[in-house]
């Protein structure tokens, strides 16, 4: 209970001065002069002054607040190795056992977790204190108390000010051991099939020399085993298998003792980029659809393209050579003997087997196929004739053989069910309404025993076919009438979609292919993408970083597309298997801080905390005890950590006793009135 003495005037200051100054120098002339009774006006002035200024008595009743200690809880990924968890858990019981006792401290507990992080991926717990304590006035903080490894990544500088003891409590063991790897320069991009030149370090435990081996891995592939000095800086040279993402992977064996192996390994992502693809395109003469595959080619900045059209009909025979009948030779040889393996992808428009082309050269595509190259095959009537080339050496490469007919009637182009399945066709705009959303076509080649996957029919015939030769990819175009989709006709259709993922499908191009298995990590989600040409994807298995197995079920997003998404709580590499595929993807950023150095440590907090006098101590062996004292310079030690209670109160109630009021106020200003009076009568 607080007593206080406070003014409440009747008037206004300035009335006040009106009133009491005229009185006040004329007691104080009084006073000069030596009057008879100058005391006695005196004591009558302060009378009336004071009734007038109304003095009053409060009389508060306060509770004392409380101190408000944080607790901030490392449970970081780094946190969970060799026992450390556990250890963590036995000290914060232990420190809110001990702030129990204590009713003058309130305990507010708060844990960073791996995604609480500002980046997710480094512990941050000055950040953490900060936002626990943010309600919280300088005065009633008493005190933080940390348990971490020490590992800490937001460590303030010199400036950092903290209104009471900072105190660190660091798990772990004594002399801990442990042996990395980290890329020191990782290009981000590189060319398919080029090399490209990394460097990486292998930091070794503690006095540890020598050589190490370290195993290369790309996509989850063993690719070599280098030998690299611990501590130095190393070469690595690789060659960039595939376009698009890959994840190449250095692991060096663990040591014995070592605290764990999680950074044994450590992984650059790196972006596989296709030189330009080299396309031939011989358009066997020429027709209204003739430029809709070149105007589509040239406009892919990707591909380079080679073109050659023959402008001599078929029936004009006057004897002419060949080798007369052009401004440019046609350099056959050159390009279907000399460099046909340097082309991606060879397309022959409505094309029939003349003079020009050897019949020993169709036996070149056709090994060339084989060998891996892709052929695209766009049929018109011509390859319905006598003149096919279907009767060339190029037939075993022909996924289908003309019958010799063809349908000469409007048909609309429709999906089959593989179609709607297959990455090539399964997305096209107008697809799936019935009928498609596009307009009709009027010619269509027919042809027996269709190889491989029909994914386009029309007039109940096979349109498009896909098919794998040997090494190499074939595609049939089955019609010559695609000109219409590009020309708008009756709306027109998805020419540009259709005919170019058709040819990405034939150079390979991963996104396309049938059965593929991808993962990738958006923060900590793990997201998983299968495309099967079955009908369903069964279970995925999960590898985690920590080397636990999970299970996930693929649920059907649309037809040939099955997805699952996880969240997860270890940033690293995580393999993913489904049937006989396997892939990698990495969740967190890459090469994260947490795995850095995961050895604990005092040194790290220990100048911060003495700026604050408090300490940075190990808890192996015991957890030290709290006191509370307002006096908190060096009375921290390894078996003690000092709080700062607070002198905050909150007020409850408040009484006002006015001493000038009522009859008492009366009586003591009219008997001091009564005595100037009777003194001034005499």
């Amino acid at each position: 209970m607080n007593w206080t003495l406070s003014f409440e005037p009747f008037f206004s200051p300035t009335t006040l001065g009106f009133l009491l100054v005229p009185v006040a120098l004329f007691v104080l002339a009084s006073l000069i002069m030596r009057k008879r009774g100058a005391w006695v006006r005196l004591i009558a002035a302060a009378a009336l002054a004071l009734a007038l200024f109304n003095p009053v008595v409060m009389q508060e009743e306060r509770d004392p607040l409380k101190s408000v200690v944080a607790i901030v809880v490392d449970r970081s990924q780094s946190q969970t190795i060799d026992g450390r968890d556990a250890q963590t858990d036995r000290t914060l019981a232990n420190i809110q056992e001990k702030l129990a006792r204590f009713p003058e401290f309130e305990a507010r507990v708060v844990e960073l977790t791996q995604q609480a992080g500002a980046s997710g991926t480094q512990t941050r717990l000055f950040e953490t204190l900060n936002n626990a304590l943010r309600d919280v006035p300088p005065s009633r903080v008493g005190g933080a108390i940390m348990i971490t490894d020490g590992q800490v990544h937001d460590v303030p500088g010199e400036n950092f000010e903290f209104p009471a003891p900072l105190h660190a409590l660091i798990t772990g063991r004594e002399g801990e051991i442990d042996r990395r790897v980290r890329f020191e320069q990782a290009p981000r991009f590189g060319l398919v099939n080029n090399p490209l030149y990394m460097t990486y370090r292998v930091l070794g435990a503690e006095g540890e020399t020598g050589s190490v081996n370290v195993r290369v891995s790309i996509n989850g592939e063993p690719i070599t085993t280098e030998s690299a000095d611990i501590g130095e800086e190393s070469a690595l040279e690789i060659l960039v298998p595939n376009a698009g993402r890959n994840i190449v992977e250095l692991e060096v064996d663990p040591v014995p003792g070592e605290l764990t192996d999680t950074n044994n390994r450590t992984i650059a992502l790196v972006d596989g980029i296709r030189e330009n693809l080299r396309v031939l395109l011989v358009s066997g003469e020429p027709h209204a659809g003739e430029r809709t595959w070149r105007n589509l080619l040239k406009s892919d900045t990707s591909v380079d393209l080679v073109h050659f059209t023959i402008l001599r009909p078929p029936e004009r025979q006057d004897g002419t050579p060949i080798s007369e009948l052009s401004l440019i030779a046609f350099p056959t040889r050159e390009l279907f003997v000399e460099k046909i393996g340097d082309f991606d992808l060879i397309i022959f428009d409505r094309y029939q087997h003349r003079d020009v082309l050897p019949l020993l050269y169709y036996d070149y595509i056709a090994e060339y196929v084989q060998n891996g190259g892709a052929l695209l095959v766009a049929a018109g009537p011509e390859y319905a004739g006598e003149d096919s080339i279907s009767r060339t050496p190029l037939f075993p490469a022909l996924p289908g053989q003309p019958t010799g007919g063809v349908i000469e009637e409007p048909f609309r182009p429709e999906l089959t069910d593989l179609g709607k399945r297959h990455p090539v066709t399964r997305d096209l705009e107008g697809a799936m309404a019935s009928p498609p959303e596009w307009s009709r076509w009027f010619r269509l080649i027919q042809i027996a025993n269709p190889q491989g996957d029909v994914v386009m029919q029309g007039a109940n015939n096979p349109l498009l076919l896909l098919s794998r030769i040997g090494e190499g990819r074939v595609g049939m175009l089955l019609s010559d009438q695609g000109w219409l989709w590009a020309r708008g006709f009756e709306g027109g259709g998805p020419y540009a979609a259709l005919y170019r993922r058709v040819a990405h499908w034939l150079m390979k191009e991963p996104e396309l292919e049938e059965e593929r298995l991808t993962a990738a990590g958006d923060g900590m989600t793990l997201s998983i993408r299968r495309q099967t040409m079955a009908d369903n994807a069964e279970h995925a298995e999960i590898i985690t970083p920590g080397g636990e197995t999970r299970r996930v079920t693929l649920a059907k997003e649309k037809e040939g597309l099955f997805t699952a998404q996880l969240d997860v709580s270890e940033i690293g590499l995580y393999r993913i298997a489904n049937g006989n595929l396997n892939t990698l993807a990495h969740v967190g950023p890459v090469n994260a801080p947490e795995f850095a150095d995961m050895i604990s440590t005092t040194s790290i907090l220990q100048p911060t905390v003495e700026n604050t006098y408090g300490i940075a101590t190990r808890i192996e062996n015991a957890v030290p005890d709290l006191i509370p004292i307002r006096n908190v310079a060096n009375a921290s030690t390894e078996n003690r950590l000092a709080l700062k209670p607070t002198g905050d109160t909150v007020l409850r109630s408040v009484r006002s006793i006015p001493l000038f009021a009522g009859f008492a106020g009366l009586g003591i200003l009219l008997l001091a009135m009564g005595a100037m009076w009777y003194r001034e009568g005499r």
